[in-house]
């Protein structure tokens, strides 16, 4: 694939966003007749072909479908606490979806310093990603969620958090499975609090390692989803 185009809702409505339009027609300089590649986020690819060319809104007829085969065979959702400077969250959830990751949530802890995400402008970031990596799975991202009310919910597979209380806890390969899904929880830059750690491990949640080195929160979290990938290879 030379260049992919992303359509959410490409069976209701086969047109370019205008963003992916203006590159169609003016980087790109395609012109009716042209074939593009489109994917809609959810792991197919369409052949097809413009029927119009224009800078705001670029139609096109649909040739054909397929499913790409999947870059990975388990699910991995990242769950961190972003940190104060947006660009460090924008960084991870860019890496993220070029490693491949397929869930995102910010959490809301106790010692966060930022309370809100700017939720449209990291789903831009990681259609970009998505796109530049070529892959065609678009990562679910989540508004900011409270810890307390993200805990509960439910998870089929290995769920982890990760914390920096110095204690025993074993490296992440000596918890998970291959092949299996994966839940990390990665706190901010102040930690994890006792008692969220301690929700956490109540509800099931594994107490593991990502390394001798101290990370930012950040890096942290993109080192658990390679690491995941890793295992699985």
């Amino acid at each position: 694939m030379e260049h992919l185009f992303y359509v959410p809702d490409i069976a209701i409505n086969p047109e370019l966003p205008e963003e992916e339009s203006q590159h169609c027609t003016r980087v790109l300089r395609l012109r009716e007749g042209d074939e593009i590649t489109v994917t809609d986020g959810r792991g197919f690819l369409y052949q097809a072909v413009l029927t119009e060319a224009h800078p705001k809104h670029c139609r096109f007829r649909i040739n054909g479908k397929q499913k790409q085969t999947p870059r990975w065979n388990f699910y991995i959702h990242v769950a961190v606490a972003p940190t104060k400077n947006m660009e460090r969250m924008e960084w991870f959830v860019e890496k993220a979806t070029e490693i491949g990751i397929n869930e995102i949530t910010g959490l809301r802890c106790r010692h966060s310093e930022r309370r809100e995400l700017k939720i449209q402008r990291l789903n831009r970031i990681a259609v970009n990603a998505m796109k530049q990596s070529q892959k065609t799975t678009l990562p679910q991202i989540n508004e900011m969620v409270d810890f307390k009310d993200f805990i509960p919910s439910g998870f089929e597979g290995y769920k982890m958090i990760g914390h920096c209380y110095e204690d025993q806890k074993p490296f992440i390969k000596e918890v998970y499975k291959p092949g299996k899904n994966a839940l990390l929880l990665i706190g901010p830059e102040g930690d994890f609090s006792n008692d969220e750690i301690d929700t956490a491990l109540a509800a099931g949640f594994s107490p593991v390692s990502l390394g001798e080195n101290r990370l930012r929160t950040e890096t942290a979290a993109l080192v658990a989803c390679h690491t995941i990938h890793v295992l699985n290879q």
